[in-house]
């Protein structure tokens, strides 16, 4: 399977998990000039941006380290300009959701960052 393809697997895994737990999914793949949002869903009255993490296993580290700083601060211009194209002023949060392939483990890890 390509790359491209298990990524778009891995989000749906997620995106099925989080609407397991009450979550509801309002985008998938969010574009702008400053990058990508995985998922963008509802909780509430707060908005949260996803960022999912496929592995096979985490044998040499967590799915999570993967969202250095650099990516953290794409992540954040790129929810301030969904936020601004819909000119919506709710609170939000950014979370991660690992997807491991090998023994179906998804990890969902809320506020993961600022």
């Amino acid at each position: 399977m390509k790359t491209q393809d298990l990524g778009k697997r891995g989000e749906q895994i997620a995106a099925e998990a989080l609407e397991k737990n009450g979550y509801q999914i309002i985008q998938h793949n969010y574009h702008c000039r400053y990058g990508e949002i995985d998922l963008i869903a509802e909780q509430g009255e707060l908005v949260v941006f996803v960022e999912v993490k496929l592995r096979k296993n985490d044998r040499f580290s967590l799915a999570r380290e993967a969202v250095g700083p650099a990516k953290r601060q794409k992540l954040r211009f790129a929810a301030q300009c969904w936020l601004a194209e819909r000119d919506d002023d709710r609170p939000a949060r950014f979370d991660v959701v690992e997807v491991y392939t090998q023994d179906g483990r998804i990890v969902h890890i809320e506020n993961s960052f600022e």
